[in-house]
């Protein structure tokens, strides 16, 4: 491989939310790769740099090319670029679309256990969470359709955050399901943001499949969240794609992006995604392989040294999350004994919902001799723990 994941990087004292830790720590929770970005991005990075000037700026067209051919090319889904608006974040975008597609007290549904930061998003604007909870059987998560749909006709309802690949479980969705899902939306007249922030991270020899690509139906009920930030590992260029082919849905959309003002790009923003969306497509690619790797790492070596932790099987994402319901009832107090025993820092399942709580969540996205560390101190915290 041209390419360098093995190299580490020391990220200890530069402001860094992972890793201003203890120096004996190892953290593996936050969805942050310690991995250096594609070097085609650090190059237009500095060639940007080097005007020495940083005023205003606005969004070319090329910006949006390159995200429309990006999924084109990546994931046979052509995006129009009419669809398309420009938001410093998903998450930011997520909250802004919440405050403009629903009232205060209308239910928000989502599939718990989800991405924590869902949760916020609801709750801060004064939503309620409704989860219809997915259904954990002998190591797989299935949908619970006659619970979904009850929810879904509640009059309350009018918004769903998806999560698309789901994280933490790293499910794929199949066609059918989201075709599912996207007509119970319809019928009961509940509008979907699709979070795909994951999308490009899948297992070497998987796809994920966009939600608005499925079919029309899908793709006028729905706002769809992309941002290259997970996938080069440049969360802090604050930059997302917003795409609503619906045009009343985009207006509104649109509206709520500039009043809360996230409609702006610093910088960086638009040359680096450029960048990572026209020349990164061989450092994904190197960057799959190297997360199936880890992935296959992990679950040989739990097989190996912790039989009793199940590794639940997903082929998205960078992260990867382990039953540990024969280990402990709560995995709140499992993950902060691993901290204090070993100095291993993994993210509690409680998080996630309360059907999390028998679970905890870690990143392979590392050089792999810092997983081997991180598994080795896993398996002494949780012999230690036993004892």
């Amino acid at each position: 491989m041209p390419y360098d994941f093995e190299s580490p990087v020391n990220r200890r004292n530069t402001n860094s939310v992972k890793w201003d830790v203890k120096p004996n720590e190892l953290p593996l929770s936050i969805a942050d790769m310690d991995f250096r970005t594609a070097p085609e991005i650090v190059s237009a990075i500095q060639t940007r740099a080097e005007t020495g000037i940083f005023g205003y700026e606005e969004v070319p067209q090329a910006y949006f090319e390159a995200v429309a051919n990006w999924y084109r090319d990546q994931h046979d889904w052509q995006p129009k670029t009419d669809w398309m608006l420009f938001a410093t974040g998903v998450v930011p975008t997520i909250s802004s679309a919440v405050r403009r597609l629903s009232q205060i007290g209308d239910n928000v549904l989502i599939q718990s256990p989800v991405y924590n930061i869902f949760y916020n998003s609801i709750l801060n604007n004064g939503r309620h969470v409704l989860s219809s909870d997915l259904v954990y059987t002998d190591g797989t998560y299935t949908v619970d359709w006659a619970d979904l749909e009850t929810k879904m006709a509640d009059p309350l309802t009018s918004l769903m955050i998806f999560c698309n690949p789901h994280n933490p479980t790293g499910h794929i969705w199949e066609t059918t399901e989201l075709e599912r899902i996207g007509a119970l939306a319809t019928k009961y007249h509940v509008v979907v943001i699709a979070d795909e922030i994951h999308g490009d991270v899948t297992d070497t020899g998987y796809q994920y499949v966009p939600f608005a690509s499925v079919n029309d139906v899908n793709a006028q009920n729905s706002v769809t969240c992309v941002s290259p930030s997970k996938t080069f590992n440049v969360a802090a260029m604050h930059v997302a794609t917003v795409i609503v082919p619906n045009p009343e849905l985009r207006a509104i959309v649109n509206r709520g992006l500039n009043t809360d003002e996230l409609a702006e790009p610093n910088p960086f923003a638009v040359p680096a995604s450029v960048a990572a969306y026209t020349l990164g497509a061989q450092w994904v690619t190197e960057l799959r392989q190297v997360i199936t790797a880890h992935k296959q790492q992990l679950t040989a070596f739990m097989a190996a040294n912790l039989p009793q932790v199940h590794v639940i099987t997903g082929h998205a994402t960078y992260l990867m999350w382990l039953d540990v319901s024969a280990v402990t009832t709560d995995a709140a107090a499992l993950t902060a004994f691993l901290r204090e025993k070993t100095g291993l820092i993994v993210a509690d399942g409680n998080a996630y919902g309360p059907n999390g709580k028998l679970f905890i969540r870690i990143s392979v996205a590392c050089p792999t001799a810092e997983l081997t560390d991180g598994l080795n101190r896993l398996k002494q915290g949780i012999d230690a723990y036993h004892d």
